[in-house]
């Protein structure tokens, strides 16, 4: 045995030597197999009990750090379990009475190796965990963020705006060669490689960046929560243990991750904006038709959007840019007034979106408005306004997306009964049973909503929180996330029902769902059709003014890219 106080350990945990003098002590060393044991066989129960309870309790790893006994026994109720491992090394140091650092290496059966740090402290009920950081084997990739990826997987033109970026794209984009998954692996079976590559996709190249790879979506994008029954939820950068948020899930995961620069998504009914609120991510839906959707796996054609996702104001501007440039896109056919006119800071709050905030949300919005009003930011006062009982525009909205999904979908399901998720299946199974007569009446209530919005939009801009709140857990279960997404649809939804381009831009703090941290939620821009380019602006505009007041705390608030390493 080394003066390094090394232990070699047997093939597992439960065959170890006792210790030798200088080793960890033998109620630690229990301890220590004792646990290893329990996450061999992930027993939730013993887990929880090896780690000390309170607050302060911490566990971290390549995902992110954990406070708080109940976050980490909420994470590990999602995980599922760790590959088979065998603790190969113990390095032992003891750093107080009482409390000691245990460092081991392990060995995968299944191939390559990890390291565990723990710290341990002797309690009243005996040796817990009070905090452990655990570096896994290397991963190829994160498969529940990306279906492929490359170093590049497709190299972009060697000069434009764009050289130097990496784009992780929605798996329902054309790509050449490549079959669209629509994150559903039956689906993806029965597609056929694609002959050509979708004009949004093409766009991104031909402008200098290049596609890191093709990145997960939520089933048929038919989702807002960001999970995906088939192939895992995508981690949340920047609330571990939280959900990414959805239906764009993958791409707004690579982006929050740092593992590409834009993320090209879709927004049926908030699949952009939602992800950018949950990650801290700047998000935006475009016009309903300025970028076209040829090449692309349509949800609902009615609401149906292209928009990016970046992790700052700057990048996102040069995205737009040059996507909705005249002389640079062969995928816009006009881009009317984008170039030189900026929106004026006037502002529209529409209460019945604010009223499905919840208490924080609403607090910390109105405290944005606040250091609005008094920075000298704004052309006008804020004012309040009404846009309608949003309960009377869901169940329409819900009856048109529904009827259009079906007719897009309904073949491929029917031939192939079982093959979606629970929840998807449920929705699809309420839109095969919508007639005609209801769709069209539906149609016809939602009018109202677009000729108000409209008009509210003529000279002002729409401001409001993007989502009701924090991501929700990944361990909310089933009817916490459905009220979420309930009061969720109503914030989405107006924009989407008027084919308006919305920002959503990360200015807001709030404390996280899974507690003892503070979490991210957008607010939400809604301008007039066309005025894409000026709205990021304004955006920007805005992130500026947040980052330089002095209550101002939030690293993405301000709209330029961050400095490089």
């Amino acid at each position: 045995m080394s003066a390094a106080e090394h232990r070699q350990v047997g093939a597992a945990p439960d065959q170890a030597q006792s210790a030798a003098p200088g080793n960890p002590p033998a109620e630690l060393l229990a301890a220590f197999e004792a646990y290893e044991r329990a996450v061999q066989d992930n027993d939730l129960d013993e887990l929880d009990a090896w780690f000390a309870p309170g607050a302060e309790t911490m566990r971290g790893d390549d995902a992110g750090l954990l406070v708080g006994h109940e976050q980490i026994s909420d994470f590990r109720s999602q995980r599922g379990g760790v590959a088979r491992r065998r603790i190969e090394t113990i390095e032992y140091r003891p750093l107080a009475d009482g409390v000691a650092l245990l460092v081991s290496t392990s060995v995968f059966a299944s191939g390559g190796r990890g390291l565990q740090t723990q710290l341990w402290q002797l309690l009243p009920e005996g040796w817990r965990i009070t905090a452990a950081h655990v570096t896994p084997r290397p991963r190829a990739f994160d498969s529940s963020i990306w279906r492929a990826v490359g170093d590049p997987l497709f190299q972009g033109a060697w000069e434009g705006p764009l050289g130097g970026l990496t784009v992780a794209v929605k798996d329902l984009f054309a790509i050449r060669g490549y079959r669209i998954g629509a994150g559903n692996p039956s689906y993806l079976d029965s597609a056929k490689a694609e002959t050509r590559t979708a004009p949004a996709v093409r766009d991104l190249l031909r402008g200098g960046a290049s596609l890191r790879g093709i990145a997960r979506t939520d089933e048929f994008a038919y989702s807002i929560a960001g999970d995906n029954a088939h192939f895992g939820t995508p981690p949340n950068a920047a609330v571990p243990g939280a959900l990414p948020g959805g239906s764009s899930s993958g791409p707004a995961s690579a982006v929050a991750a740092g593992q590409a620069d834009i993320g090209l998504a879709t927004d049926t009914a908030g699949s952009v904006r939602i992800p950018a609120s949950y990650q801290g991510l700047w998000g935006l839906r475009t016009t309903h038709d300025l970028v076209p959707r040829q090449g692309l796996l349509p949800l609902a054609q009615s609401f149906d959007t292209v928009g990016w996702l970046t992790r700052d104001g700057e990048t996102l501007q040069g995205v737009a840019d040059w996507c909705l440039s005249y002389e640079s896109s062969d995928s816009t056919a006009s881009a009317a007034g984008q170039r030189g006119d900026d929106l004026p800071a006037r502002f529209l709050v529409p209460t019945e979106v604010l009223a499905a905030a919840s208490t924080e949300t609403a607090a910390a919005f109105e405290a944005f408005l606040l250091g609005l009003e008094t920075g000298g930011v704004l052309d006008a006062p804020v004012e309040r306004v009404s846009i309608g009982e949003l309960s009377g525009y869901q169940e329409p909205f819900r009856i048109v997306q529904g009827a259009e999904a079906w007719r897009n979908n309904r073949r491929w399901l029917e031939e192939h009964p079982g093959a979606t998720g629970p929840a998807v299946a449920q929705r699809f199974a309420a839109a095969a049973r919508i007639t005609e007569a209801e769709e069209q009446a539906a149609r016809d209530a939602l009018a109202p909503l677009r000729a108000r919005l409209e008009q509210l939009v003529g000279a002002a801009v729409l401001l409001f929180p993007t989502a009701p709140g924090a991501a929700p857990s990944r361990a909310a279960d089933a009817t916490s996330i459905d009220a979420t997404r309930t009061a969720t649809l109503r914030m989405t939804t107006p924009a989407a029902v008027a084919g308006l381009p919305a920002l959503s831009v990360p200015l807001l703090r709030v404390p996280a769902a899974t507690g003892g941290r503070e979490a991210p939620v957008g607010v939400c821009l809604v301008s007039r059709a066309g005025s894409d380019l000026a709205l990021v602006r304004l955006g920007r505009r805005l992130a500026s003014a947040a980052a330089s007041a002095p209550t101002s705390t939030h690293p993405a608030a301000t709209g330029e890219r961050a400095t490089k390493e």
